[in-house]
């Protein structure tokens, strides 16, 4: 059996070309595109890749309709962003997983090497494990942003890792970028107070299912900003990347905070009340 890649753009013409390199022996390619006004979708065909083209609701949404609606070749998907780089070591790990029917798992996590200015932020901004291989009609997304994957059935973690570059487009886009994840972030924070905290998920012995459960505790918690900058730069050791690791984390507790802004404003919203 063979892997099926799954990429999601809008406007990725700077970077398409060198992930579709990367991914190069793969028989089925699928771009689902957002309506690019780029060329993201001429190169995209150029260099092989099935164009589908659907506009941008959710993250959720969108990649949902993915699962229901793609006819991918092969049984198992990997799925990428633009600026994110397969790997000779995962797609080999991969490939064998692919191969062998036997094996009970519906999806995978994967870690990623993520770089800024010019080099990998090793403890700043560490691997994690992301859901990214698996079989389409055993998975569903939830949530607005960075959305969590609800698999019907067992989970393994890849031992390699991808590469990423999300500041491939510079710091301007990212900002903008995060200016409306942010907003999403905020919708998602909002809904997790109204449904309470479930306290079991916190001692849970999968690890996944301890960092969501951790996820919808910060957002009660107060000084958030700066508790994520403690958190990245102090206990994660991020001054250990120099320049580029502090630079990191003083960006990701910038985006907390937009999200705490955000989420104050909804709630006036809610109770009717000026911003």
């Amino acid at each position: 059996m063979g892997v099926s890649i799954l990429i999601l753009t809008k406007n990725e013409e700077s970077n398409i070309a060198g992930c579709l390199q990367a991914l190069r022996g793969f028989d089925d390619i699928v771009v689902l595109d957002s309506l690019s006004s780029d060329r993201t979708q001429v190169i995209a065909r150029e260099m092989g890749a099935n164009v589908v083209e659907r506009p941008f609701d959710n993250w959720a949404a969108h990649q949902n309709w993915a699962m229901e609606n793609i006819r991918f070749r092969n049984p198992w998907v990997f799925y990428l962003d633009a600026d994110e780089r397969m790997t000779a070591e995962l797609r080999s790990e991969i490939e064998a997983i692919a191969a062998d029917p036997s094996r009970p798992e519906v999806a995978w996590f994967c870690g990623r090497r993520n770089f800024f200015m010019g080099k990998w932020i090793r403890h700043a901004m560490p691997p994690g494990m992301i859901m990214r291989f698996f079989r389409p009609e055993r998975i569903r997304f939830e949530r607005l942003v960075n959305p969590v994957p609800r698999m019907d059935g067992p989970a393994g973690h890849l031992k390699h890792m991808f590469d990423h570059y999300n500041f491939s487009k510079g710091l301007t886009e990212w900002i903008d970028k995060h200016n409306r994840y942010s907003l999403f972030e905020a919708m998602e924070g909002m809904k997790t107070l109204e449904r309470g905290l479930g306290w079991t998920g916190l001692f849970s012995s999968d690890r996944f299912q301890r960092r969501q459960a951790l996820k919808e505790f910060s957002f009660r918690l107060p000084l958030r900003p700066w508790l994520k900058f403690f958190w990245m730069f102090v206990l994660r050791r991020g001054f250990l990347d120099g320049r580029a690791g502090y630079t990191y984390c003083r960006l990701q507790a910038m985006y907390e905070y937009m999200i705490v802004l955000k989420m104050r404003e909804l709630e006036r919203h809610r109770r009717g009340l000026k911003t």
